[in-house]
């Protein structure tokens, strides 16, 4: 009898469980939790900017040591991502994406208690690892739980976390930093994070793929050698105390293992059955080409968004709350816009807001251009309002073409891809305009540096006003005064050369995002008649 009741309750919790999943509001609530990871993941990406700062004063590193602590996070997420479909085939998809936030909680905390900027960068690698299993695998999730006619919207609200971690990073990690210390901004992870746990346990339900494939380790390590070399090599380039240089033995063996490594990599998924990158994928059209649109983009924009911080607070004085601040309306907006722009794309426009997006991207880039030491805070904010809209109009139909042919039991494999390579493109844009901004800072010294000549008009004439100013204000003797003099006109040179290589960076990120344009205008729209939907190929 108790057996009976045994199977009786089984078979009752069987079909309540049933019911439950079959809910209409169930997919919402699916939608609802994978945001919480979304937003922690692109969260971390983005609250470190303001802190690069406090980070190098409290370690004593430059800017070329410094831009490690992003592109280390960004390496890893590269490296995992297309990992992350085997392992959620092979181990289940919940089960995956909860094990991944709990990682990047853990890396969250061993981020709070670095103790050295090479601790600092190795736990950041562990943020990486688990927000590189995250994000495609929540993707894969949201876009399996929502119909093809729905995914637009669905996506569009997928990236209103990733827009509020866009605003409200950098204001909270302003705020940390200003009235405790920059190691909460880790901290503060991870009670997000376990609740971002407990809610994963308790909403969605378990889905695992029936045959899994063999894991490609020769793909997988043939792709790290090569991603890792490659950016060593690029964002070294320019450390000559450091390398030596362009031509040092150590840049050139970095590109040469990279060389070897990308050409194994392509050996072994052309070789192997079941390759860790599906590049047969590529051969849609529609995918490969928003995949080299994703890739551009992620170069131009991704790697620009280190300088504005280091620009406001090294330039201008802000402070880390205040250079926080400035980037609360670009995410409101790309909120706001992202839905819009994901039912335009359900509806069969999804060109559109991608192709006015990208220019309104580049212009923004490209105001960014006349920055200097003297700019008003409406002079920053204007280019920061168009790149809000302009980012909530770029990623909904860029992910909505993307995904419109892909067979549903590629999913994982395509979301994997299609992030890899923005992160990819993402990490290259960091180290290749890290490595840009040392070489143009260079520059830009040794021409201010000519009128510098202390037996020059105008280097003389500087001296003198700022001698007379500095003994109204300080006082001192003539020749106390005339050094002050001399180290501030130095000084100000020195900020005026970075500026002007920041403003040079804003100026290469601009055309690099817009030739984004050129494949966007090829790619293929799937219109449909009114009450059906495009069904992706089984």
């Amino acid at each position: 009898m108790a057996r009976g009741d045994n199977q009786f309750r089984s078979r009752a919790l069987q079909q309540f469980s049933s019911l439950h999943h079959e809910h209409p509001s169930y997919q919402w609530w699916v939608l609802a939790n994978v945001m919480i990871g979304t937003f922690m993941a692109v969260l971390d990406a983005t609250i470190v900017n303001v802190a690069l700062p406090k980070i190098m004063a409290a370690f004593g590193i430059g800017v070329d040591k410094v831009e490690w602590v992003l592109t280390a996070y960004l390496l890893v997420f590269a490296v995992m991502l297309p990992t992350s479909g085997w392992v959620a085939d092979h181990f289940g998809y919940k089960r995956t994406y909860m094990s991944a936030l709990l990682l990047f909680t853990l890396g969250s905390f061993l981020c709070g208690i670095a103790w050295d900027e090479n601790a600092l960068i190795i736990f950041r690698i562990v943020q990486g690892a688990g927000a590189g299993f995250m994000m495609p695998v929540g993707m894969a999730i949201v876009t399996r739980e929502f119909p093809p006619h729905r995914r637009g919207i669905a996506l569009g609200f997928w990236s209103i976390a990733a827009a509020a971690s866009v605003s409200l990073g950098p204001l909270v990690g302003g705020y940390l930093i200003d009235h405790f210390s920059w190691h909460m901004i880790f901290d503060v992870n991870v009670p997000v994070g376990l609740m971002g746990v407990f809610a994963t346990y308790v909403i969605q339900r378990e889905y695992k793929t029936e045959h899994v494939r063999s894991f490609d380790f020769g793909g997988f390590i043939s792709m790290t050698v090569f991603l890792t070399s490659l950016l060593l090599a690029l964002s070294n380039g320019n450390s000559a105390w450091n390398t030596g240089g362009w031509s040092s033995p150590f840049i050139v063996g970095c590109f040469a293992v990279a060389a070897i490594g990308l050409i194994a990599f392509l050996v072994t998924e052309s070789l192997v059955e079941h390759p860790i990158i599906d590049l047969s994928l590529l051969k849609n059209f529609n995918f490969g080409m928003t995949n080299i649109v994703l890739f551009i983009f992620g170069l131009g924009m991704f790697g620009s968004t280190f300088l504005l911080p280091l620009y406001l607070q090294n330039s201008l004085g802000y402070t880390a709350f205040q250079a926080g601040l400035v980037f609360l309306p670009t995410g409101i907006l790309q909120g706001l816009v992202s839905p819009l722009a994901g039912v335009l794309s359900d509806r069969g426009h999804a060109k559109i807001p991608a192709i006015i997006g990208i220019v309104m991207l580049a212009l923004s880039l490209y105001l960014n251009y006349f920055l200097s030491i003297y700019s008003e805070h409406a002079q920053i904010m204007i280019p920061l309002y168009i790149r809000g809209v302009a980012m909530g109009l770029v990623f909904t139909p860029l992910s909505t073409l993307a995904l419109s042919e892909v067979p549903r039991h590629k999913m994982a494999q395509a979301s994997g891809l299609f992030n890899v390579i923005r992160q990819v493109g993402g990490s290259f844009g960091v180290a290749l305009l890290g490595a840009m901004l040392t070489r143009r800072m260079i520059f830009h010294l040794a021409a201010f540096g000519q009128t510098a000549d202390q037996y020059s008009v105008p280097f003389r004439t500087a001296v003198a006003h700022t001698q007379m100013f500095a003994q109204s204000v300080i006082g001192g003797n003539s020749a106390v005064s005339a050094s002050r003099a001399r180290a501030l006109v130095f000084a100000n040179l020195s900020d005026q050369a970075f500026v002007a290589a920041v403003a040079d960076d804003f100026l290469i990120a601009a055309a690099i995002t817009a030739l984004c344009l050129i494949p966007i205008l090829f790619l293929r729209v799937h219109r449909r008649a009114k009450g059906t939907a495009a069904v992706p190929l089984e």
